[in-house]
């Protein structure tokens, strides 16, 4: 008889656990039984209450703030190396700390270079993610890294709403690449906010560099953290003409005033993924999953077959 690759076991971080049930369950496995012991201090201890020893196994949750989102990753990867699992992949839909990807003035940290080494020191044998606040943080690892777009998503929704003189934006400078790829798949013209901090989280004056006018804008951005920047993006466009304004980002942090800022915009809707677990509902907002597109994915990676029919951009 044919060896039998025995399939994986996949776990869920508590912060993540929904999307995890989600994964699990288009992969067509059941979550694996974790719990996790607290201390009065706030101290806490993940344990598997089943076997692992060889098995491949996926440890599923977002490190988005608090701190101990990263610290429960770090933790399950840790117990997971000391119970001898064979490949531990570590999912993160949305990998957190990832702003701080270069040092942008003197004596500060590069927390997504540490973050990579803690992951690796943990236990990873692989990450698996999704939109990256930036591509080059991949180089910030020595393991296989796979990184996948959201944008396979997001394009089949954005076709199906068949908006007429459909426009592509970015709220910024740096996010332009990302909307120049979504304008090739759409064959739609782009237009670019050009925008100035005063500090972080705060702008100080923006600027629009392209034509909106009589057009259906899409903003395209990896995240929503406090919405500042999209409702002020939304809000210029249709003052210069646009018909309607939406926005898909593919990791809503959404914090802050971002709720209260949405629905006083003139933003139509804010598309974004449930990578991170959304805190409130809005008539304004669309979720879409991304469970389908991580079962399949890990059931690629565990079968040793390509996923480059994920990499649309």
């Amino acid at each position: 008889m044919p060896y039998q690759v025995p399939e994986p076991k996949i776990f869920a971080c508590t912060q993540s656990s929904e999307l995890g049930r989600k994964i699990a369950e288009s992969y067509g496995e059941n979550l694996g039984n974790v719990i996790f012991s607290r201390y009065s201090d706030g101290e806490f201890q993940p344990s598997y209450e089943e076997s692992i020893r060889g098995s491949r196994i996926f440890v599923i949750g977002s490190t988005h703030p608090g701190p101990e989102n990263l610290m429960e990753m770090l933790l399950m990867l840790d117990a997971a190396k000391r119970a001898s699992a064979r490949h531990i992949t570590a999912v993160m839909p949305y990998f957190g700390w990832a702003r701080q990807d270069r040092k942008d003035k003197p004596r500060v940290p590069i927390a997504a270079k540490l973050v990579a080494k803690m992951l690796e020191t943990a236990g990873a044998t692989r990450i698996i993610t999704m939109d990256l606040h930036a591509d080059q943080i991949q180089g910030f690892f020595e393991k296989p890294v796979d990184h996948l777009y959201a944008s396979t998503l997001f394009l089949p929704y954005l076709k199906n709403l068949n908006l007429d003189n459909l426009t592509i934006a970015s709220p910024d400078m740096g996010g332009s690449k990302r909307a120049y790829a979504y304008s090739r798949a759409l064959q739609s013209d782009v237009v670019i906010c050009y925008k100035q901090r005063a500090k972080a989280n705060v702008i100080s004056h923006m600027e629009l560099i392209g034509d909106v006018q009589g057009k259906n804008v899409v903003l395209v951005d990896d995240l929503v953290d406090t919405a500042g920047t999209l409702t002020k993006a939304a809000d210029l466009m249709m003052e210069r003409g646009a018909i309607s304004v939406r926005a898909i980002t593919t990791h809503g942090l959404l914090s802050g005033g971002a709720f209260e800022k949405i629905e006083k915009s003139k933003l139509k809707e804010l598309i974004i993924t449930d990578s991170i677990p959304i805190k409130k509902q809005s008539d304004k907002l669309k979720v879409l999953s991304c469970a389908n597109l991580f079962a399949d994915v890990m059931h690629r990676v565990h079968h040793n077959t390509s996923i480059a029919s994920k990499f649309l951009m």
